[in-house]
Order: structure tokens, then sequence, then C-alpha cells
């Protein structure tokens, strides 16, 4: 076995056809980290007869002196399989990356642990991920575990809708609080359109203080990416925002009033005339609600005659797949529920096309106690996916010297 440099040729011909591909794993993701600290190597993997079957894209940069810390995002695309490659390709990295100032290299294989329903329960399990996790333990990675929450450089849990059945299926099987957001964004007035210029202005201010990227960031992605990148708006109609607020707010009006009259009936029972008044009060709550909402959609119809974006999100496309890699909305106009009317559009316009699957990306492996990131999981989950959960995050020292004083110099 020999380590050998590929060109960004070389490498995506190879990295293309294998099994454990991934966008993460291309000449175009390296491109892109070029432009923001980062230097990056594709590093072959040949066997006796000169012949590729491993690679691997490496981001790396000088963080302690003149030592560097390496990642392979996604990666090696290897055989995992085969302890005796596996310990044969770990004491050549140590060998060939150590000499050349490397402290670790990370690694985060886009190697699937499970699949799981959206309650979070096993459906299939990977009969090789132990035999994989204990191949590269038992060569030297350290493994940092079957994590439950963004503890490492990738999430370990993703969130999929899987699309290559009859829309109307789809939608029969998402949550009924989802379908009732979908409704009462339109209901609002909202909509969602494709932006063919693929301006990432607006999306910057969405999400880019949220995930804490320069502007220049998502500029380098749809730069190098180019086909591959759709980008989506979420925008306020102020006029039918107007007209179906002040829709609401006098249909609940009428509504409240039948309710209070039947509190007020002595020909009904008791138990009648309670159940009429939790009604009203669920329904005084909704008048509340609605006017408000006719304040703010009047306000905005004088200011935004012709509408107002209010969201967006970026998605890529690969190998038959659809991935979210950011999205975001005004915190402002977050009740209005225009993320998940985004995704439903994303839905529609991915299953027309013929794709395998939409990923909406992160959430975590905590599917029963509460948590600060259960509100992320049920807005996801509710669009009735399969979780993916992938195998996880190892290191391997390459000088343990080095990165003993790294570690503490880090604290």
């Amino acid at each position: 076995m020999r380590l050998v440099k590929l060109n960004s040729s070389q490498f995506d011909k190879f990295a293309e056809s294998h099994k454990y591909r991934n966008y993460f794993q291309s000449s175009m993701y390296a491109n892109v980290m070029k432009k923001f600290g980062y230097q990056t190597d594709y590093l072959g993997i040949a066997n006796e007869y000169n012949k590729l079957i491993g690679a691997t894209l490496i981001i790396y940069k000088e963080v302690f002196g003149k030592y560097k810390m390496a990642y392979a995002p996604r990666g090696i695309l290897f055989n995992y399989e085969n302890k005796e490659l596996i310990t044969e390709l770990t004491n050549k990295l140590r060998t060939v990356l150590g000499k050349q100032g490397f402290m670790f290299l990370r690694i985060d294989p886009y190697i699937p642990l499970s699949i799981r329903d959206n309650e979070g329960t096993i459906i299939n399990i990977n009969n090789k991920s132990s035999e994989i996790i204990k191949n590269l333990t038992n060569a030297g990675f350290i493994y940092k575990g079957k994590n439950l929450y963004f503890e490492t450089e990738k999430p370990r849990w993703e969130a999929l809708v899987l699309l290559q059945k009859n829309i109307n299926e789809i939608f029969s099987k998402l949550d009924k609080r989802t379908r009732n957001k979908i409704r009462r964004a339109i209901n609002s007035g909202i909509f969602v359109k494709k932006d063919e210029t693929k301006s990432v202005n607006k999306l910057y201010q969405f999400a880019g203080k949220k995930e804490k990227k320069p502007l220049s960031f998502y500029k380098q992605m749809v730069l190098n990416f180019e086909s591959s990148i759709d980008i989506y708006y979420a925008k306020i109609d102020t006029e039918k925002f107007v007209i179906n607020s002040r829709r609401n707010y006098e249909k609940e009006v009428e509504y409240n009033g039948m309710l209070a009259a039947k509190v007020q009936d002595i020909s009904l029972n008791e138990n009648e005339r309670n159940n009429y008044l939790n009604k009203k009060m669920s329904s005084d709550k909704l008048i509340t609600t609605y006017q408000h909402n006719l304040l703010v959609a009047t306000e905005l119809l004088k200011n935004n005659p012709d509408g107002i974006d209010i969201g967006g999100v970026m998605v890529i496309k690969y190998d038959n797949a659809a991935f979210i890699f950011s999205e975001g909305i005004d915190d402002e106009y977050g009740y209005l529920n225009a993320t998940d009317l985004m995704r439903w559009q994303l839905i529609n316009d991915y299953n027309e096309q013929g794709l395998k699957y939409l990923n909406l990306n992160a959430i975590v492996g905590e599917f029963e106690k509460k948590n600060k990131y259960s509100g992320l999981n049920e807005s996801k989950l509710g669009f009735n996916t399969t979780i993916t959960e992938y195998i996880g995050e190892f290191d391997i020292i390459l000088n343990n010297f080095t990165y003993n004083i790294y570690k503490k110099f880090k604290k």
C-alpha cells in the first residue's frame, strides 16, 4: 500500500463512484474551504498494483507553531471492513503525515450506523458497524462515541424525507401539526419561490448570523457548486396577508359570539356550558392572535406593498438527492411558519424532479427526554422523516508530544 498525491480531477473521478461518496468529499467543497484559511490535499491510497483502493480530501491549517490539524470531512473513502487494510493504512498515515508536521487527523466516514423512524425506533441497522468501529480503534483511532448532540464536526444524526411517492400520500403522512402549519403559512399570504439568480445576500441576512458564516462563504458555495445549488426564498404577499388576516379575525369574532351565547344558554346543562366555555377561551386567544396579525399585516402592506422576504434556504443537489445546506428565517415573522412552507415547497419540487430524498440536515439523537434541541427535532420529524444515524467521529494522533501540548494550549 502507498499513499499518493492526486490532482482534483483524479480525486473526483474516484470519489464520485465510491459507495461512501458525498459532496464534502469533492473538489468543489475543497475550493470553498481554501478561501477560508484552509489548505487542501487530495490523498490517494494505492495497492501493490498501483490501483486506487481509497482516497480522501484532507483540509488542514497550522494551529500550533508549524504543526497542523487535519480533517477528512465525511471521509476517508475506503473499505473499513478489512482490518488488515485499516491497520496498514493507519500505519502509513502515521508515517507520512507525521513527518509533514500533522498532529492528528480527524475522520467521520459517511457510513450509516442505523436507520430509524421519526420516533427514533430502529428499523434497520448496519450489521458491519461494530466491526468497522472495532477495526478503527484496534488500529489506533480514538473513537468519540455514539454522541446524541453536536459534539462533533458534522452532525451524527440527520432527517430525510423520502420523495419517490405520490405527493398527496407524502402530505397525508406528515404530522397533523406540520400540515396545519403549512396551511396557516399559505393562509397568511406566504409563498415560496426559487431564486433563479442564486443571490445569497438575503439568505445571509436570515442564516449568516445564526451559522456564523460570512457572506463571502455563501457566495463561494454558489460559485463552486454552480448548477448543483438551489436557493429559495419565502415571501409574504402583504396584500393577501391583510385580506386573510381580516377574514380570519372577523370569522373568529363571529364564532366567538356564538360560543358566548352558548355559555349563557340556561337550557344547557353545566357540562355542556363548561365545554363551550373552554372553546370560547381558546377562541379568545385566537382573536388576540388574529387581531395582532391584522395590525402587523396592515403596517407591512403600508411599508412593503410589493411584499417582503422573510426567509431563505440553500440546497445542494448531489447523487440524485437534495441536501439543505443552510436555512434561516426572520425571527420577527417566525410565528407565520414560513420554514415549514419552504420545506414543503422543496419536497414538491424535488419529488417532481424524481430525486430520491430531501435531507433536512441535522437533528439530535435524544427522542425521549426534553432538551434544548427538542424544538429542532419536532420541526423536522413532523415531516415523517427517516432518520440516519452515522457511525461517528475518530481521531488518529500523529505526533503525541505536540498533540498533548496543543490540547493543553486549547484548554
